[in-house]
Formats: structure tokens, sequence, C-alpha cells
């Protein structure tokens, strides 16, 4: 009787082959395009997002505390009305990985993000350091949205007469910058609304992908909209004398306005344009994700391009940006107006527009956890074999073991979605936003982000030596090296710019990821491990499987 076998090959020593050079060998093991394949061959994950569902999570993903938020920050802190130049620098840069998403996305379209992609260029460790790299740009970021979002749900009921109290929906904690360190802030304990909604959007997630991707949907065309009315009516209030100076003098450090000013506004509102990424972790739960992924990313990007843009230019126009310094920024500009119904109108589509936001982060995170985590999951189906029902135990391996346990890669037999790894997310992402101020959790996911778009770039460079015949729905326009080296060199100048307190932590941060990786992740590697064989009787697997049978 011929059996149905999945094979993880291990990395044999060589014959000469030291001990030392055995196991740096082992750090760089690649993932082949065939393996990679076989993952996608084998998910069982729910394949129902077609081309408007791509897009609509990417701007879902993309439009939010970029505008909603951090716009202010940026201007009142570090780049003046040239808020605009520190867009448009940061959607330059972004341009550049997202052709290099869409290239490596077309080629290998499954869960995972960047941290597949670098598996299948670089090697085992450095997909290990960006995979856990992306906890600060998904899970960390959701976090900060969801402190965005709060700011805004208590504005909208301040216009609305309703006072909430802010020992209930503030942070606790806050970061001094002058002082470069924490203190507790007095009367504050938790930030109960930013707990709930990613509460209750994990619930969301776990019931399933297509109903996310409909609630996101409305959401993202309700932002839409406010942002189409905020522009049309602030618009007819700008003063041109608020643009001057546009590049305000700099006043004695590298990030406080002037030309260096600028770009460190840059590096702060890169974090506008992160999420259109987010679409490749759902490229397994996709149709036709050679053909869709690389045209929703692009799509989607100019849109929030032109968006961004026309939004900075009125926010500075109407607003003296030395004022701006606000969790509500738009809403700060709707008061100066003093249109009382276009602050309700622009609280509202904050509420709402940056829900999608953390929607699709928390999307994102369970499905870079599933293909990281150990290789084995069991499911119990119900079969049925010469008139005798029985329960039958299916076990698929499709993911690394580099992070998490066999239950970190359970799919749910009714809903077809990550649950374990959703729940996991959702509970520490809002305990999280509930605890930590914006400013912390933005920054971190910046500079994390950035260093994921780097390794991306050099991606698709690796790929055209390895692979480069390869099938590609889509390449990256001028060659291989043009592009990449040109956003990666972008990536790497942000990085630079940024504070120095978040270069700190994130090397904090890696450092622990290391730790993680030495510890557990290289033990438990797929590939880099003793060879493991799971034979299923293939007609067993001919027979009727009841999958919405319990786990």
């Amino acid at each position: 009787m011929s059996g149905y076998s999945f094979l993880t090959s291990g990395a044999p020593r060589q014959p000469g082959e030291s001990k030392w050079k055995y196991h740096i060998r082992k750090l760089f093991t690649l993932k082949t395009l065939t393996s990679l394949d076989e993952d996608r061959q084998n998910s069982n994950l729910a394949k129902t997002l077609n081309l408007y569902d791509l897009i609509m999570i990417s701007l879902g993903a993309i439009i939010g505390s970029g505008i909603f938020v951090l716009t202010g920050e940026a201007a009142a802190t570090k780049s003046g009305p040239a808020v605009v130049i520190s867009f448009l620098l940061a959607g330059v840069t972004a341009s550049f990985a997202a052709l290099s998403y869409c290239e490596l996305t077309s080629m290998i379209p499954i869960s995972g993000s960047s941290y597949t992609f670098v598996y299948a260029t670089m090697g085992e460790l450095i997909a290990w350091i960006i995979g856990w790299d992306l906890i600060l740009e998904y899970l960390v970021g959701a976090a900060a949205v969801a402190v965005g979002w709060s700011g805004y749900f208590v504005s909208f009921f301040a216009d609305c007469g309703v006072i909430l109290s802010k020992s209930w929906t503030s942070a606790p904690v806050k970061y001094d910058i002058a002082l470069g360190q924490f203190h507790i802030v007095p009367n504050a304990y938790f930030n109960v609304p930013a707990f709930l909604v990613v509460i209750f959007l994990t619930i969301l997630l776990t019931i399933g992908i297509k109903e996310s991707a409909r609630v996101n949907t409305t959401v993202v065309s309700i932002k839409l909209l406010v942002i189409i009315i905020f522009c049309i009516a602030a618009g007819t209030r700008v003063n041109p004398d608020n643009y001057k100076p546009f590049i305000p003098e700099n006043e004695g450090t590298f990030s406080r306005f002037g030309f260096t000013g600028v770009l460190a506004g840059t590096s702060v509102v890169f974090f506008a344009f992160i999420g259109f990424d987010s679409i490749s972790t759902t490229a397994q739960e996709t149709k036709n994700p050679q053909r869709d992924v690389p045209i929703a990313i692009m799509t989607s990007f100019a849109i929030v391009s032109v968006v961004y843009v026309a939004v900075s230019l009125v926010l500075v126009g109407v607003v003296p940006y030395r004022l701006l310094a606000s969790p509500a920024p738009l809403a700060v500009a709707a008061d100066m107006t003093g249109m009382k119904w276009l602050g309700i109108i622009v609280d509202l589509g904050a509420v709402c527009g940056l829900i999608s936001v953390i929607l699709v982060s928390l999307m994102g995170q369970p499905r870079i956890f599933l293909a990281m985590a150990k290789q084995v999951s069991y499911h119990f189906v119900t079969s049925v074999q010469n008139l005798e029902t029985k329960k039958v135990l299916i076990i698929f391996s499709s993911s690394d073991g580099l992070f998490l346990p066999s239950l970190g890669s359970r799919i749910h037999p009714r809903f077809q979605t990550p649950y374990l790894t959703t729940i996991l997310c959702g509970t520490v992402c809002a305990i999280t936003a509930a605890l930590f101020p914006i400013d912390i959790l933005s920054e971190l996911t910046s500079v994390g982000t950035l260093l994921a778009f780097f390794f991306v770039n050099i991606g698709v460079m690796v790929l055209r030596l390895i692979a480069p015949d390869a099938p590609r729905k889509f390449k990256v326009p001028g060659g291989p090296v043009f592009i990449p080296i040109t956003g990666a060199s972008l990536n790497l100048l942000l990085l630079a710019t940024a504070s120095r307190n978040s270069i700190i932590r994130l090397f904090i941060w890696m450092a622990i990821g290391l730790l993680v990786y030495v510890f557990y992740g290289r033990r438990h590697s797929k590939a880099n491990n003793s060879t493991r064989n799971v034979d299923l009787d293939n007609e067993m697997m001919k027979t009727n499987v009841n999958k919405e049978a319990g786990l």
C-alpha cells in the first residue's frame, strides 16, 4: 500500500569538516523554493481572498496612525511644515521595498512575509532575526495604533459632551526624552479602550479571515470618506503663513528641525507606510497570490502616497506646526477651523479607520508565528472507511520549528485560522497597548520595519543570483541591482537617523531574540535537525473527511 510522507532533510556533517565550521554552516541553511512550494500546498488555511480584498487589507493597514496620529508629532518636534517632505522621502524609501516585496511574493506566495523571503535567500539565522524583528512591526505596531485609537475614542466622546477619566484611558508609563528615563504617570492606571479594542479584534480574527476582511473593507471605506471630507473642508481654512518657514531652523540637536530634522521626521512618519507588506502574510489565503498580491501592493501604495501628501499639506496649513504635538492632530486641525461637525466626523473616522490598522497588524503576526512554529501540528478528523466511522490522526508538517511548540502551528478545524497564535498575539498586544505610550511603541515599530525592509531588498538580489530561472510573475524593473541597492541604502540611512534610544531598544530586542534562537530555535529547527518521516496511509487520505470535526 502506497503512503504519503513528509521528509525533512538534516544537514549532515561533511568528511573533514571541523565542528565549528559545521555549526556555522548550519546557521545559514537555506529553505529551497521547492520546500516552500510544498509548504504552500500542504497548508490548511482557507483560500478566500481576492484582489479587492487584498487592496482593502493593504489600505486598511497603511492609512492609519501615520496620518491620524504621528503626523502632528513629526511636524511639531522634528520637521515643521516640511513634514510633507518627510512623507515624500518615506514614500520613496518604502516604494523600493514595495517593489521587492512584489517580486518575492510572486515567487514565494506563502505566509511568513519577509521572514520566509530571507530564509530562502540568506539562511536560517538571518531569517530568525527578521522573524523576531517582525514582532516589532506587527505586534508592537498594533499596540501603538491601539493607543492612538484610544486617543480619538476619548476625543470623540469629549466632542459629544462626555468626558472619560484619564486614569483609565492613559498609559501608566511615560518616557522622558530629556532625562532619558521612564517614569510612572500619576493617577493613570490602565488604558482600557486600547485594551478592549485589541481583544475584540482578536476574537474577530479567530472566527475567520473572510469575516475579518469584510469588517476591514467597511471601516476602510469610512476612513477614506472622512479623509476626503477633511481635506475639502479644512482646505478652505488654510493660512499660507503657517508654511513659513517651511523648514524651521535647526535648534541645536540632530532631530530638532532643519534638514536633519526632516530626515528624523522621515524615520518617524515611515511608520505611515508600514502595512503593504502585511498582504504577503495572507498569501496562502489568497486565491491567485502570484498575480493579485503584486497588483494590490502597488495599487494601494499609489493611493496612500497621494492621500498622505494631501492631508499633511492641509494639516500644517491650518494649524501652526508647534501646536500639533497631539495624539489626535486631525482633531486639533478640525477644532481650529471652528467647524464642530468636522471634529466629530474626523474623530469618528479615526475611530473606525484605526480599527482596520490594528486588525491587519493582528492578522499578520500570527501567520508569521505559524511559519516559525514547531513543524508538526496534529489534527483529528472524522473519516469513513468500510462503513465504520473513525477518528484519524492527520499530521501536517509545514512550518519551521524555530519558535513556539507544536500548538503554535495548529489551524482551527472549523474557522481555518491559526487560532492559538492569534489569541496569544492579541493578549500580549492588548496588555502592551494598555501600559505603554504611543511614542515608544511607534519608534520601535519603525526601526524594526526598516531592518526587515533592508533584508527584503537584499533578498531580491540574492534570489536573482541563486535562482535566476525561477518563475517570477513580477520583476523589479531596472534589473536586480539598482532598486534593491538604493532601497537598502535608504533603509540604513533612516535607521541612522532614528533616535539613539530606539536603536538601543532594537539591539536589546535583537539580543533577546538571539538567546531564544540559541536555546530553542536551533535545537528545534526542521531544516537543521535529524530526518523526520511521517507516513500516512494513502487509502485513508482518500476517504471522506469531515474537516469540521473537533481537534
